[in-house]
């Protein structure tokens, strides 16, 4: 009969001399360097071939979020039936993942806006920005059959002195991939997105978007407003 050995003598080795001593824990790199080797880890990760890579656990945001939503709050009308733990067949919503720019998310979200040639250094940086700030809610809509982001929204949160210190929730670049529109999803981001803003206490949730566009945002509960939208653009 085997005996296991006591848990004291874990930690310790046996020296030249016969007596034992304590191994020396191994550290990990801090600071800098710990920041250039998982750039250095991800960027080799988004540059492999989108078959050979692994699901990545870095996500944009906690996806248990998404999973404690209350949909019974929803108040839009899907046929079929689809929400977002159950979006389609062989369809996942979730956060974005720091792999998915080999997904085809840059892809998708060039076809609302121009995404510049961001590379994956660049693309990793903006991502840990994003997601240590704990303020940025990417979330997208992936088909798994073919490996790619077909679907995209962004909620952005921005923390107010007014109305008590409160938050508003932003909207922005809900897009659906061409060869995917007519399957709800960007009705599933809206909804999604919208009960998301509530469930993290924000007192008021807002959009833009153009005048052809304001009855499907009116379905989600949104109004149009009777401030206009300015802004100046420095560059593309």
């Amino acid at each position: 009969m085997r005996l296991r050995r006591s848990g004291s003598g874990r930690g310790r080795r046996r020296g030249r001399d016969g007596k034992t001593e304590k191994r020396r824990p191994r550290m990990r790199p801090r600071g800098k360097g710990a920041r250039q080797e998982r750039i250095t880890l991800a960027s080799s990760a988004a540059m492999m071939p989108a078959a050979t890579l692994k699901p990545d656990s870095i996500s944009m945001y906690d996806p248990r979020l998404l999973r404690e939503l209350d949909w019974s709050q929803n108040t839009v009308t899907f046929s079929p039936a689809i929400s977002p733990m159950n979006p389609g067949d062989g369809l996942v919503l979730r956060p974005l993942c720091i792999t998915d720019i080999n997904q085809g998310f840059l892809k998708v979200l060039g076809q609302l806006t121009e995404t510049g040639a961001a590379g994956p250094e660049q693309f990793i940086k903006t991502f840990e920005r994003m997601r240590n700030s704990g303020d940025y809610y990417v979330t997208v809509v992936e088909d798994t059959n073919l490996g790619e982001i077909v679907a995209t929204a962004t909620l952005i949160i921005e923390h107010k002195f007014t109305h008590s210190c409160a938050k508003r929730g932003r909207i922005e670049d809900v897009v659906v991939s061409g060869e995917c529109r007519g399957k709800q999803l960007g009705k599933l981001l809206m909804s999604t997105l919208t009960l998301l803003s509530k469930r993290l206490n924000c007192y008021k949730i807002t959009l833009e978007c153009l005048p052809k566009n304001v009855a499907f945002y009116e379905k989600f509960g949104y109004l149009v407003s009777e401030e206009n939208y300015m802004y100046q653009r420095f560059f593309n």
